[in-house]
């Protein structure tokens, strides 16, 4: 949208800097006219392609589940050292944690295990510049701390506020679609 209306100015404005004026114009003036042109063509210019260079948030709806307090007490907790399947898994148990409702069996459990998990997790990966450089890293790098500043905040009992819960669920998708992709 935003970039529509920044095409339709610059567009407006080349067109009235090369519409004959009715007046007639000394050559000084046909100068001064010229650069005012081009002052303001250009500012249009860079306004659209900075549009453009720097795109907003995605604008796709993520649904946000309704909270759960009954779900199967994984196991599988720790770090199998292949950076596909341990991110896929860490994914996977912060979606759980995300969706925890007031009240969930083993909640304050679960978040322990979550916390070290994504300690282990960043500590390990984020040595390796290939690893790093991926977006599905940088992603989940800053789901993490989302999660885990939470955490830190408000302990392991209480549940994510909704608009938290929404952010986290909009970089899961985000995740998911990079690692998708091998990225």
């Amino acid at each position: 949208m935003k970039s529509q209306l920044l095409v339709l100015a610059a567009v407006a404005s080349a067109v009235a800097g090369f519409s004959p004026s009715p007046m007639k114009m000394s050559v000084s003036d046909q100068t001064s006219a010229r650069r005012d042109f081009i002052k303001s063509a250009g500012a249009a210019v860079i306004a659209s392609t900075g549009a453009a260079a720097f795109p907003s948030v995605s604008s796709a709806e993520v649904t946000v589940p309704p909270q759960f307090t009954d779900y199967s007490f994984p196991e599988d907790w720790g770090l199998s050292y292949k950076y596909e399947e341990d991110a896929a898994k860490v994914r996977g148990h912060m979606v759980t944690a995300t969706g925890l409702g007031k009240g969930a069996a083993r909640m304050e459990d679960y978040g322990k295990n979550m916390k070290k998990e994504m300690v282990d997790f960043v500590s390990y990966y984020r040595r390796f510049p290939k690893v790093a450089g991926k977006p599905s890293f940088s992603t989940l790098y800053t789901s993490i701390n989302v999660l885990a500043g939470h955490y830190t905040s408000y302990g392991f009992k209480y549940p994510l506020p909704e608009k938290r819960r929404k952010r986290l669920y909009q970089e899961y998708a985000e995740i998911e679609k990079s690692l998708k992709r091998g990225r």
